[in-house]
């Protein structure tokens, strides 16, 4: 691994673990601490993914513009910003603030995946974005245990106090890495432009069904877990911490897989994931499904892996945030329709789910690229 590599990794680990300390206790704050209902948390989340939505296709766009080092500092240093208005916020409004920033913070996903596949050297797109991956579920994985009970003995806004401190040795790591010089394409013979190109448009629609289809089931479950399965913080802290150890696991497990069998067998995963929660009694249950539910964010590099295979060294930026874009318009659509079904019945989300993840490995296995 090389140094700048090395360096993101270290980064990633420590922002997991801070981002782990709070980001999947957020319906419950809003829930509890804010007084919203199902529905209402639903609206907030969809209102938190439109807002990472908009900045995926800027962002990847500036990075093959600019380069990808400066938007990364940026990214990281209005996370510290946010979390820190999150963590003072005794107000609903003002928490909101700092979430919706939170959410904007997304913008940094498109530059890093394509920082990462240009500073991958010898090794394969798929590995590269799954190794970093893997770093930050690592540190995702020991932040809800250590933040549920932060949030349980010292109140919830804790939790994202000590997750700016953590951030802020995060950010020192990205000033280290180097910058990369921008890719151009031959100006007398142009790629394909991106909003041309049918292999990229089709694959595209491929992975939104597919995101839609597996986190369907996600936003709420935390509620769930409390609300029907009458968790304690600490407990669900256990739960989110198998998740994120499934999301590194899984993600290393699966860093040497063929992309596109990655990407199919990473939704049975997430439909496993469905059944364990709906069906399962007690805590190492619903601790394994989390574990399993590590497929959804494996199928992530999987699917950039193959994208990456269908367009221009100099689109690459574009082409990620196109897919961050399409990933974040899900995280808008999908939270109020869950809130929706969860407060005619809380069960009836996750065969639902499952029936939708089949229905995508069946488009998937028929339409996605075949030699990637």
């Amino acid at each position: 691994m090389n140094r700048n590599l090395l360096l993101i990794s270290a980064a990633l680990f420590l922002w997991g673990m801070g981002e782990g300390m709070f980001f999947n206790f957020v319906p419950i704050r809003l829930e509890t601490e804010f007084l919203l209902s199902k529905q209402q948390v639903g609206f907030a989340l969809g209102a938190f993914g439109f807002f990472m939505a908009i900045t995926h296709i800027p962002g990847g766009h500036l990075a093959d513009k600019f380069g990808r080092r400066p938007l990364l500092i940026a990214a990281w240093s209005l996370g510290i910003i946010s979390t820190l208005t999150m963590g003072l916020a005794k107000s609903l409004p003002i928490y909101l603030v700092g979430l919706f920033l939170y959410g904007v913070t997304a913008f940094v996903a498109s530059p890093l995946s394509s920082y990462v596949t240009a500073a991958r050297g010898k090794w394969e797109v798929g590995t590269a974005l799954s190794l970093t991956t893997a770093t930050y579920s690592l540190g995702m994985a020991l932040g809800p245990v250590s933040g549920g009970w932060i949030a349980e003995h010292y109140g919830m806004n804790s939790s994202y106090l000590v997750a700016f401190g953590i951030f802020v040795v995060s950010t020192l790591f990205m000033f280290f890495i180097e910058p990369q010089p921008l890719d151009k394409h031959d100006p007398a013979a142009p790629p394909t432009n991106v909003w041309n190109n049918t292999r990229f448009i089709s694959f595209v629609m491929v992975f939104a069904f597919a995101i839609f289809a597996m986190y369907l089931s996600q936003p709420l479950s935390p509620n769930f877990l409390k609300g029907v399965r009458h968790l304690s913080l600490t407990q669900t802290g256990w739960v989110f911490s198998a998740g994120a150890l499934g999301n590194s696991l899984l993600a290393l497990a699966f860093s040497r897989v063929k992309p596109r069998n990655g990407f199919l067998a990473a939704q049975f995963l997430v439909a496993f994931f469905a059944v364990l929660i709906w069906q399962g009694t007690g805590l190492p249950i619903f601790m394994l499904g989390y574990f399993l539910l590590g497929g959804f964010r494996v199928a992530r590099p999987m699917a950039m892996a193959q994208a990456r295979g269908l367009v221009h060294e100099s689109q690459m930026g574009l082409a990620y945030g196109t897919m961050e874009t399409v990933s974040s318009i899900i995280f808008i659509v999908a939270p109020p329709i869950a809130g929706f079904v969860f407060e005619r019945d809380p069960f009836l989300i996750y065969p639902l789910a499952v029936g939708l993840i089949g229905v995508s490995i069946v488009a998937g296995y028929l339409f996605s690229p075949r030699n990637l």
